[in-house]
């Protein structure tokens, strides 16, 4: 008859390879995750910063290629790389170092700046309410689509306490962060508008954290304007996000 002390050994065994598994399974992962964005930073550097090159589409693209063709499953892939999910945290933290630096310039801009993003952050929700709604978007998706120039923590938390879907939030959020971060310095060019707070601005505000991240790339002095106007943009969001809800429900009814 076999003794409890045997299954203990086996299922202390079990657990010793599934722990080494999952450790092994985390360095590939979050190691080739690491040295692809690495890379894909020193294209885009090389590129002369073109919006084509941005990191976050060309690493993105690549990890895609990667797991499609190593037939790996992104369940398995976002478990493996969870470490790097959880420093998105203290990395955003950390966007207060370059804005305590730049802190007198920022003053200096404060009041227009907080309108300018005030007034997109209506814009963005408004523009989406009245687009969606012409094209006859269901009421579950037009609330996961209203906070997509919000960051990706506020955005999915307050449409979800509203009705949305986190899945839907996180889709649109991603692709606004994207195409903002492409289009921005190009739209602004056709403007002849040279100013590099505008542009940093304008990227936080209409790209968030992806646009916070190319500014912070070409230098901290404007990536601390863009992080304060997506701070700003995140703040407007949750504020604005229930008064758009309630007039959209009210208006249905």
């Amino acid at each position: 008859m076999i003794d409890a002390h045997y299954w203990q050994s086996i299922m202390a065994s079990a657990w010793q390879a599934l722990s080494w598994s999952w450790l092994l399974y985390t360095i590939l992962w979050s190691g080739l995750t690491i040295a692809v964005y690495l890379l894909a930073v020193q294209v885009y550097r090389r590129s002369g910063f073109h919006s084509l090159a941005i990191p976050v589409v060309t690493a993105g693209a690549t990890m895609v290629v990667v797991l499609v063709a190593t037939g790996t499953a992104y369940n398995d892939y976002a478990q493996s790389v969870a470490l790097l999910k959880w420093m998105l945290v203290p990395a955003l933290v950390l966007l207060a170092v370059p804005m305590r630096q730049q802190l007198q310039r920022l003053r200096a801009v404060w009041l227009p700046l907080t309108m300018a993003v005030l007034a997109g952050s209506a814009t963005a929700i408004a523009s989406t309410l009245g687009i969606a709604l012409l094209l006859g978007v269901d009421e579950t998706t037009l609330i996961s689509m209203l906070p997509k120039s919000a960051t990706m923590p506020i955005a999915i938390q307050g449409a979800q306490a509203l009705g949305g879907v986190g899945g839907i939030v996180a889709l649109n959020v991603v692709a606004t962060g994207v195409l903002g971060a492409m289009m921005v310095p190009w739209l602004l060019r056709q403007l002849r508008i040279e100013d590099e707070v505008v542009r940093a601005a304008t990227s936080g505000l209409v790209a968030h954290a992806i646009g916070t991240a190319r500014e912070m790339q070409q230098s901290p002095a404007t990536g601390a304007f863009s992080a304060l106007a997506m701070s700003l943009t995140a703040l407007c969001t949750a504020v604005l996000l229930p008064l758009a809800v309630w007039l959209l429900r009210l208006w249905s009814h």
